[in-house]
């Protein structure tokens, strides 16, 4: 069995195993990367071999370690350990991959949906509907951008209604609120102020990653998209895009694990052209984090997607959808009767629920 991992920034790690009995056997480690003393290269692959076929990430990478840590106190080897451009988790997810539980992109095949103009419960209501299809292996990876005409604000699923909406100005405006099933910060949305898509893919193709760490793989085809349209990004913090001009973007997920083999929602709300004086009115939060910079800072910060493309809301989209195209096997798709069936059912039922978008008064 043959796996092979690119770490992000850095080098390419091949592994090539056989399994007996359901265990590794015969590792062979390889690859671009740099690795001092030459000999640790072997203590690599001896380490593995007897390991379980179904070992996690975490587990390959405690033996991994141990392993290269009592080579050194025998003094097996030459001199310390320095591993350049990769480490023992790049190894693991190798290994994974290998025996096929730890995916690449290219191991897919995205379905691109465009349900049209939809209110924004319905765009939430078909997050959980397409999540769970793919966690029941009735559907594979998607991508939907969204669009809608209705004023909203969307926010996340662990965030206080009072303490995030000003109710009385939300009403004045006409903005319904609605509660996603990611966590996350609040989506001040109205029509053609923001860029908003949902990505929903297998766990393995997150396969050993931390929580961070996925939010910058998931994200690394949106930089480039970005740099399509003439802006310079990067990953920054936990979640968040940001261009040397200020923060872009911030994303959300949400994971299940009930049926099949699970699945990865993950989505992306990019400011396009937001009202920040309105958005101040009726986000709280947002009056906290602006306070200290006024309405002009606010106003700078909530338009970089045309401030800095000079472009037309939906030219930046087709621009992200072609280089989505170009990177990744992708076809045009359609939701099934099925599905939409079960998203009106849960806009009636849950996202315009009080109870729901109130659960957390």
């Amino acid at each position: 069995m043959h796996g092979e991992y690119k770490v992000p920034d850095g080098k390419l790690v091949v592994v090539d195993l056989d399994v007996r009995e359901g265990r590794l056997a015969d590792v062979r480690v390889s690859g671009d990367f740099f690795l001092e003393p030459d000999d640790a290269l072997d203590v690599l692959g001896d380490a593995l071999a007897g390991v379980a076929r179904d070992a996690p990430v975490a587990s390959l990478v405690q033996v991994l370690d141990d392993a290269l840590t009592l080579a050194q106190q025998q003094g097996r080897l030459a001199g310390p350990v320095a591993m350049v451009g990769f480490d023992t988790r790049a190894v693991a997810v190798a290994v994974r991959r290998a025996l096929g539980l730890s995916t690449a992109w290219s191991d897919h095949e995205f379905t691109l949906l465009d349900p049209g103009v939809v209110p924004p419960a319905m765009h939430t209501a078909l997050d959980q509907v397409l999540t769970e299809e793919l966690a029941a292996g009735r559907r594979g990876p998607t991508l939907r951008f969204w669009e809608w005409q209705e004023p909203a604000v969307v926010i996340g699923s662990f965030q206080s209604l009072a303490n995030e909406v000003d109710a009385e100005a939300a009403a004045r405006y006409g903005i319904t609120v609605v509660r996603r099933i990611s966590g996350g910060g609040a989506m001040f949305m109205e029509a053609g102020n923001c860029i908003t898509f949902s990505l929903v893919v297998p766990p393995s193709l997150v396969d050993g990653m931390s929580f961070e760490d996925s939010y910058t793989f998931l994200n690394q085809w949106v930089l480039g998209a970005l740099a399509d349209v003439g802006v310079r990004a990067t990953t920054t913090g936990l979640n968040d895009i940001a261009s040397p001009a200020g923060k872009l973007a911030g994303s959300a997920q949400k994971r299940l694990a009930s049926g099949g083999g699970g699945a990865v929602l993950h989505h992306v709300t990019m400011s396009y052209d937001i009202d920040a004086d309105k958005m101040l009115e009726v986000l709280r939060i947002g009056r906290e984090k602006m306070s200290d910079k006024g309405t002009r800072s606010a106003a700078k910060r909530v338009d970089p997607v045309r401030s800095q493309t000079q472009l037309p809301r939906e030219q930046v989209i087709a621009a992200f959808v072609a280089h989505f195209r170009a990177r990744y096997r992708t076809v045009d798709g359609e939701l099934r009767p099925a599905e939409l069936e079960r998203a009106r059912e849960l806009v009636a039922t849950k996202f315009t629920d009080p109870g729901w978008t109130a659960r957390v008064p």
